[in-house]
């Protein structure tokens, strides 16, 4: 039997300042992602920090994509990046939020690229897809997840993972466009600090099993997510890795 309970608030922050009051038994656990439990902290008055939390397993991560609606003038990734150096920061790019991982892809984009483009933060995925379908913005840094859920309305010029998607097959990556950029938001679970090593593992071990599941595994892939299969005791190299 598992008991869901939701923490709204500051993004996942106000879930994560209280993870390690919570018992350390292995029967709690919380979600958890990256990049955003490394930016979090970088602001002030975050009641956490990146090494309070002890994640035990990442299972997916969403692709970084940027998406246009379906009558965009950008009909490639090219267009974009000229009209952003035709004109240095006339180009609007939406995001979910600040020091976030839309935030981390758009500020990547613009180094990559040696371009300056503008990003407009917004509260939630509802609000960014109206400015983007209303024109109020050029593009949005999202995931591959949306433009799959906004097909139609919306199409990806290029998408952060190793291959092509399935789903859009004449989307290039950012690996294709010349970019080394495979990367988005990765998602796991982490318990609090007083839970044993042994337990941990037990942990990793349960999610390990439940991600090697073949259906689900399936459904990850057609809701647009890249599977991962990050276990316990490989989470300190890799978080080490993805906060430089």
């Amino acid at each position: 039997e598992m008991i869901v309970v939701n923490k709204p608030g500051a993004g996942g922050a106000l879930a994560w300042s209280q993870l390690n009051s919570m018992p350390g038994d292995g029967h709690t656990i919380v979600g958890v992602n990256l990049p955003h439990i490394v930016l979090q902290p970088l602001e002030a008055g975050t009641q956490f920090k990146t090494e309070d939390i002890t994640p035990v397993y990442f299972f997916h991560y969403t692709p970084d994509a940027i998406i246009v609606t379906a009558d965009s003038p950008f009909k490639t990734f090219g267009d974009l990046v000229r009209a952003a150096r035709e004109k240095p920061e006339s180009v609007t790019i939406a995001g979910s939020g600040t020091n976030t991982a839309n935030h981390v892809a758009q500020v990547r984009l613009d180094r990559e690229q040696n371009i300056r483009t503008t990003y407009v933060p917004f509260k939630g995925t509802g609000d960014l897809v109206s400015s983007v379908l209303g024109g109020h913005v050029a593009a949005a840094m999202s995931y591959s997840t949306l433009a799959i859920q906004r097909k139609g309305k919306m199409r990806m010029l290029a998408v952060a993972t190793e291959k092509r998607l399935l789903q859009f097959p004449d989307v290039p990556t950012f690996k294709e466009l010349g970019m080394n950029w495979v990367d988005g938001a990765y998602r796991g679970i982490a318990v609090p600090k007083s839970t044993p090593p042994a337990v941990r593992k037990q942990v990793s071990d349960m999610m390990d099993a439940i991600n090697k599941d073949p259906e689900l595994r399936k459904r990850m892939v057609e809701g647009g997510f890249e599977v991962t299969d990050i276990p316990v005791e490989q989470i300190p190299a890799f978080v080490k890795e993805r906060s430089v």
